[in-house]
């Protein structure tokens, strides 16, 4: 719940901004409309999604990590960089099967796993890797295509890529709007 406290601030100051604009209107000034941009409106987060679960459950409960939480992204490896948490990420996300990204409402993507370098299996969608053989004392976080990324030119992959490509735009466009994209 605390990673809800700055977007509440957020919305509690905008409320009051429209509030004081209305009741401070000049009768002899032209009415101008209040607006928000919408990016500044909306927040970035990530829910787990279990077993059993469905997307439309992911709620506050299963919040693995908000805007907050990112550093930063970068653009050409992928790497998600995370600051510091009470509990390392990796074990937040133990017990989903997926990972659904949002940014305010919408839905941005769905990881289909959170995968670590000791993972055997194959996927031909969005991954969350957990690198921790390139740097053993600090893991790094990847959002990638696939896993292994030796998959990356297969259809389904390749498919993949190109449903999510509008989704991946949103992403960093928020992000860069943040302040927290790398190129």
């Amino acid at each position: 719940m605390k990673h809800y406290r700055p977007f509440a601030w957020m919305m509690a100051i905008a409320i009051a901004g429209m509030t004081v604009t209305a009741c401070s209107s000049d009768d002899n000034e032209p009415e101008m409309p209040f607006t928000i941009d919408p990016i500044e409106k909306t927040a970035l987060y990530a829910c787990g999604i279990g077993q059993s679960e469905t997307r439309s459950v992911a709620d506050s409960q299963n919040v693995l990590f908000t805007e907050d939480d990112i550093e930063w992204f970068s653009v050409t490896t992928r790497e998600i960089k995370f600051k510091d948490m009470d509990e390392p990420l990796y074990k937040r996300m133990q017990p989903f099967r997926e990972i659904e990204f949002h940014l305010g409402d919408n839905a941005l993507f769905v990881v289909s796993s959170f995968v670590g370098d000791w993972d055997s299996r194959v996927f031909a969608d969005l991954v969350l890797h957990y690198d921790e053989i390139t740097d053993s004392a600090q893991g790094h976080y990847y959002l990638q295509d696939c896993y292994p990324s030796q998959f990356i030119e297969t259809d389904e992959v390749k498919t993949n890529i190109k449903k999510n490509e509008g989704k991946w735009e949103l992403f960093t466009c928020y992000l860069e709007s943040m302040g927290k994209l790398r190129k």
